[in-house]
């Protein structure tokens, strides 16, 4: 006899068990069963922390092998240990459940811990359910369906070589599941780099996000009213609770599903104020003009950090650009990761190389100046810098610059003020460089990609603070008062003669 629609079936356990089937698993459970029968064979499903997510699929599991036995499932979970928990769940499941108790082998040593064989027609080398960690091989391993459940965990996603790490596993499962198999991601968020992202993150290169085309459903803890999906295990002074204990970006993460990061980043790049446009330089009357749009530009700022890395391996080579428009408003107008060409060595050494792209840098963005970080590697290239920006026929300046502060001071000084007064813009090409993956996962003191924030924070620590000129309102309360300042105003003087 076939099994009763899955959220019966989910229904009938939970009454054996003495449980109530609350709505939210009733919603997930017709998902799960309707996107099965329709065909769907790439889901995801994203549920807040302890909304019974594993539980179901486990359920879902079993369900799946009553309606067809011969289907071998394999788990996929950030650890053995997580993927093992699973299958033993599944295993209870297949003993207890009323539907599924003649699945059960006779044989013991098909029923061990971490996979099992149910009673099946068809002779198959895989078992019908097995457990394996993200980092296990699973070469010459076959399934119908591949679970990955919490796959993504802070252990296996808080830096960018674990999350490529990561992504190079999770495209394995390719080679392990048959035509027409069901690939079922279930999980939370745990970076705003996250696998489960709805839209692609272009500052990693991204075109497409990693599960673009599998079919989503996601149920945060809140609806849209802002009322909890399961109040009787979730009432308001429990969630109120969990926002004290793990703070904003840990309930944004788990509970609503937003992808941030857990650790609470002292860099948000959320309060960068994004802008198009080029510059425009004209020279009229004598006068010459940087123009930003409707700005008339007043400063600019360039530092470069040097270094014959590259963003993937040891320090990058970063230089940046940043100007002051007359309003004191920051404009971060370039952020460029530079890389030598080792096919050039022979012909054109590495720092010869570098100059090179700094001088076009410089010609580009019409500097005046350029700083040369000179700790390290900085010391032996101001001169040679020099001879490329003539060979250019630039007039610009090299200026050499030691730092003596901790870089981490340096960062927080130079970021601090102006992302809380919302005064530093950011050029749209700046959005798709590894200088927002910087700002978000920076934390002072720990160790990660810096070089960028270095850069920029060099290029605002040398811009002064400009205060734009406007006047106060004058109120019966306020009399506005003239400008002090010498030379601010104009004056009429009287003359003795007639034209």
């Amino acid at each position: 006899m076939k099994p009763p629609d899955f959220d019966v079936f989910t229904a009938i356990w939970n009454r054996h068990q003495g449980l109530e089937t609350p709505e939210v698993h009733v919603d997930i459970a017709r998902w799960l069963a309707e996107s099965w029968r329709a065909g769907d064979r790439e889901l995801l499903l994203l549920a807040f922390r302890n909304a019974g997510k594993s539980t179901l699929v486990g359920l879902f599991s079993a369900w799946l092998l009553a309606l067809d036995p011969n289907l071998r499932i394999l788990v996929l979970a950030a650890d053995h240990a997580l993927a093992g928990k699973m299958v033993r769940f599944v295993k209870r499941v297949i003993e207890r459940h009323p539907l599924t108790r003649g699945l059960k082998p006779n044989r013991a040593d098909q029923w061990a811990q971490a996979q099992f064989t149910i009673n099946r027609t068809r002779e198959l080398r895989d078992p019908s359910m097995l457990a394996k960690g993200i980092g296990a091989n699973v070469t010459g391993s076959r399934a119908d369906v591949v679970i990955c459940d919490d796959v993504e965990v802070p252990n296996t996603c808080d830096t960018p070589p674990k999350r490529a790490d990561l992504r190079q596993r999770l495209d394995e499962i390719d080679y392990v599941l048959v035509p027409g198999g069901l690939q079922l991601y279930a999980g939370t968020p745990h970076t705003y780099y996250t696998i489960y992202a709805a839209d692609p993150r272009p500052e990693t290169g991204e075109e497409q996000t990693y599960l673009a085309g599998f079919k989503r459903l996601e149920v945060p803890l809140l609806d849209a009213k802002g009322e909890s999906r399961w109040p009787e295990h979730f009432p308001q002074e429990k969630i109120d609770a969990i926002k004290r204990r793990t703070g904003p970006n840990k309930f944004k993460s788990q509970m609503l599903l937003h992808p941030v990061n857990i650790a609470e980043g002292r860099l948000d790049p959320d309060r960068l104020r994004l802008y198009d446009g080029d510059l425009v330089y004209t020279e009229a009357n004598g006068e010459a003009k940087l123009m930003l749009g409707p700005r008339r530009l007043v400063s600019a700022s360039c530092w470069w950090d040097p270094s014959f890395g590259s963003p993937e391996k040891g320090d990058a080579s970063v230089i940046a650009v940043l100007f002051t428009d007359e309003e004191g408003d920051y404009r971060l107008h370039a952020v460029r990761y530079l890389e030598h060409d080792p096919h050039l060595v022979e012909s054109v050494d590495e720092a010869t190389q570098l100059c090179r792209q700094v001088a076009a840098f410089a010609h580009r963005h019409y500097l005046p100046a350029v700083t040369l970080e000179t700790n390290g590697l900085g010391r032996f290239l101001p001169g040679l810098l020099r001879r490329e920006l003539v060979a250019a026929g630039l007039q610009c300046a090299v200026l050499e610059k030691a730092s003596h502060r901790s870089k981490d001071l340096r960062i927080v000084d130079a970021f601090d003020a102006v992302l809380a007064a919302g005064r530093l813009h950011a050029h749209r090409d700046v959005f798709s460089t590894p200088f927002l993956t910087e700002m978000r996962e920076w934390r002072p003191g720990a160790k990660g990609r810096d070089d960028g924030l270095d850069a920029v924070s060099g290029c605002l620590l040398a811009e002064p603070v400009r205060l734009p000129r406007l006047a106060p309102p004058a109120t019966k309360d306020i009399k506005a008062r003239a400008n002090w300042r010498p030379g601010s105003q104009g004056f009429k003087a009287k003359t003795e003669f007639s034209v």
